[in-house]
């Protein structure tokens, strides 16, 4: 019989070898007991050493998934949701870190709040070496990860538009808040790494696909 999680975490990977470890440790050291979040990671046809190092952090609350070939972004993280069986679902990507009270203040926030559709909270940008650079606002500078959904609203909004190879988080948002609304939680518990392979760096693909949005 399918375990009843209460929250599920979606981690897309791609060629991170160097920072998906990092990543797993945070997630597995929330303080909240296994039995109420599950990890799924789906390895998005890694061709470096990122599946070796998924495999090493296994636990019993880890779900691995392996695509066959590189599938894109919005991809992975559909496969991962519809494979999801959390309450709540919230994404934490493949070079960045959560506090250990993420999932816990998240989670509690949509529960107490049957009103509040989403909710989201501020991050640290932090650069390669995990040195902490500074705090942004969650409302006034959006990023697609370190936000809670309840899993009923991302279905019914038809999860990510697979067309969007990039910009993929703002399609999302678009029609998330064509219905509901994001709530900001005003604490930092999530640290967004900046290093030279980020796909935000890609300028000239997120302007593209930002326009198709316009």
């Amino acid at each position: 019989m399918q375990k009843s999680f209460l929250i599920s975490v979606v981690v897309p990977v791609f060629n991170a070898e160097k920072y998906i470890a990092r990543c797993i440790r945070s997630i597995k050291a929330q303080n909240i007991p296994k039995k109420n979040y599950e990890i799924i990671v789906i390895d998005d046809g890694s061709t470096d050493n990122s599946g070796k190092e998924i495999a090493k952090q296994k636990s019993s609350n880890i779900k691995i998934i392996k695509n066959k070939k590189n599938l894109g972004l919005p991809s992975s993280l559909n496969i991962g949701i519809k494979a999801a069986v959390g309450m709540y679902v919230v994404r934490v990507d493949a070079d960045d870190w959560v506090h250990k009270n993420f999932l816990d203040i998240l989670a509690n926030f949509l529960f107490i709040n049957k009103k509040l559709d989403a909710v989201a909270c501020d991050y640290w940008v932090s650069n390669k070496n995990e040195i902490n650079l500074k705090v942004q606002n969650c409302e006034k500078k959006p990023i697609g990860c370190g936000i809670m959904f309840r899993m009923q609203n991302l279905l019914e909004i038809g999860l990510y538009n697979e067309n969007f190879k990039f910009a993929e988080e703002e399609a999302l948002r678009k029609e998330f808040l064509k219905k509901y609304s994001i709530t900001r939680i005003p604490l930092s518990l999530y640290h967004y790494r900046h290093h030279e392979k980020n796909r935000s760096k890609n300028k000239k693909k997120v302007r593209e696909y930002s326009k198709k949005l316009k």
